[in-house]
């Protein structure tokens, strides 16, 4: 494909990362409204959180093996329909049920469009090239982490739209990806025969399932250390042995064991869990710190985010055009990895006094980091594997991410929560007050304290509080920044390919041809029925 080709078909992959990307963020300062409006309870608050979240990282794998055997344009406009149905069901909602459902709907569809979106780029795009538009990508994932609290905080306090518009503002960007994919990507179908491990997938989910939901609930709905903690993890514990013992026997698994062997992809694995753990179990309790102990609108506190959206897109696409240019590419890993750690360890000094100024230069010190660091792991480890697990790999970097974020911000969170009711209660001590109401202690999971409500001495308990609790998460967070720098020191720095997915895998099926393998068990579409192919469906098994 020619640059321009490549540019025409990115539009629409943009525009999806950008809708996945939204969906998790864009409700965060909504959701006290939404809430209320529905008048449900704070159980019914977490779920709503955690649901679309869940769904995403327990099916980002089977979406990345499904690529390896179908469509994949095919299966990205799936991924994409699917998330225009949970968003308008979630937009309609009148009961907190059915909020819960449809944001399960959206996290299926948004694991489609997290996993696919990096496998068709390395399918159309050689290693070689593929870090400038990389940079491009983690540009539109920086800005929809971090620019969704302000538009969804922009949209609550507009009377004449309304929380409803959180879900319904990603519909039109989805249904644009959806025609932008069928007017520009054009991916030959690889004819093969399929097998699908069911019940590797359902040992894989259930598994998962049960950890993120004991991780996101632990502390909040019950102890740490109670009965449902032991069947969570005992039974998701055992569902996953079960489900390694399944992969290593069966054909066609979901996550193919053997790409562990490879260390570039072990290692970007943990680097990306770690990365997951630091980035945003960290940063999603910087809107809440912004305006419980800044005392800023949610309007404000998505605005005073830009330091770290600008620095994060600016290493993000000079990282990547530098690499696309020498073809080196650890050396930027490392970086990005000591500025990360140093971001983090200096947004542990902060507190409810810190100027904005200096605030600001922290932010953009974990931007910039962050941007060096996590699209290029998905290089790497895409560069170093064989062509038919190129799905699978992606995937598994991106589910590993997805899983280190998830328990990052539940584990945060539950400390959050202790942390401020500490420093609240050693506050009300020193100052004298006696049987206030808490209205403060908030962890992940909890409703942001009305401080215009409080009395003066109240307020400044509860700012102090709140600054020096989230001061103490990004503590918490620096040795992981600084575990994921240890692993991506150990990488092992190899040239990056000059030819794309496609191009590799035509080779591999002609080699094979060529040695006396049936070509139908593995050839690619002519090049003159590419278009045609790429739009026919899914692939139909050869027996």
């Amino acid at each position: 494909m020619t640059n321009r080709q490549i540019l025409q078909a990115m539009s629409g992959l943009m525009a999806g990362m950008f809708v996945a990307i939204l969906a998790g963020t864009v409700v965060s300062n909504a959701l006290p409204r939404i809430i209320a409006d529905l008048g449900a309870s704070q159980s019914s608050y977490t779920w709503v959180v955690t649901a679309e979240l869940l769904a995403m990282t327990a099916t980002v794998p089977l979406w990345g093996k499904l690529s390896d055997l179908y469509n994949k344009k095919l299966l990205l406009q799936l991924s994409l329909c699917m998330f225009v149905v949970g968003s308008l069901l979630a937009g309609f909602s009148h009961g907190v049920e059915l909020l819960i459902f449809s944001r399960v709907v959206q996290g299926i569809g948004a694991g489609g469009l997290t996993a696919l979106a990096q496998v068709v780029m390395a399918s159309v795009i050689p290693p070689r090239r593929l870090g400038k538009y990389a940079g491009i990508f983690g540009a539109v994932f920086a800005v929809g982490t971090v620019a969704g609290p302000l538009v969804g905080g922009v949209l609550v306090d507009t009377s004449w739209l309304g929380w409803r518009w959180c879900f319904f503002i990603g519909v039109p960007f989805a249904l644009l990806a959806i025609v932008l994919l069928q007017r520009t990507l054009h991916l030959p179908t690889v004819r093969r025969e399929v097998k699908i491990d069911y019940l590797g997938a359902l040992l894989i989910v259930t598994g998962v399932c049960a950890l993120l939901i004991w991780v996101t609930l632990a502390g909040n709905q019950f102890d740490w250390v109670s009965w449902q903690t032991a069947v969570l993890t005992i039974g998701g514990v055992l569902l996953l042995v079960a489900a390694v013992f399944v992969e290593a026997r069966t054909p066609e698994p979901v996550i193919p064991l053997g790409i562990f062997r490879n260390r570039t992809v072990s290692l970007t694995t943990v680097a990306s869990l770690l990365v997951g753990v630091a980035m945003f179990g960290g940063t999603v309790f910087l809107s809440q710190y912004f305006q419980v102990s800044l005392g800023k609108s949610p309007t404000v506190a998505g605005l005073m985010s830009l330091p770290m959206i600008l620095g994060l897109l600016v290493s993000s696409t000079i990282a990547g055009q530098i690499i696309s240019k020498t073809g080196k590419w650890k050396k930027y890993l490392v970086a990005g990895a000591v500025v990360m750690t140093v971001g983090l360890g200096l947004l542990s000094t902060i507190d409810a006094e810190t100027h904005f100024a200096l605030l600001s230069l922290f932010m953009a010190v974990l931007g910039v980091g962050v941007g060096m660091l996590m699209q290029n792991l998905v290089l790497a480890a895409q560069n170093d594997v064989p062509t038919a697990e190129l799905g699978a790999a992606t995937s598994v970097l991106s589910f590993f991410r997805s899983m280190g974020g998830t328990i990052g911000t539940s584990v945060l969170g539950a400390i959050l929560a202790n942390r401020v009711a500490d420093e609240m209660a050693k506050g009300l001590k020193e100052s004298g007050i006696a049987g206030a109401a808490g209205g403060g202690s908030g962890g992940g999971e909890s409703g942001v304290p009305d401080m215009t409500t409080l009395p003066a001495p109240m307020r400044s308990i509860v700012e102090h509080a709140y600054g020096v609790a989230t001061a103490d998460l990004f503590l918490i967070a620096t040795p992981f920044a600084l575990l994921a720098l240890i692993a991506v020191v150990f990488l092992k720095e190899k040239p990056l390919k000059t030819t794309s997915g496609m191009e590799r895998l035509a080779e591999e099926s002609a080699g094979a041809a060529g040695d006396g393998v049936p070509a139908g068990a593995a050839a690619p579409a002519r090049p003159g029925k590419a278009a045609s192919t790429a739009d026919s469906g899914p692939a139909a098994p050869v027996g």
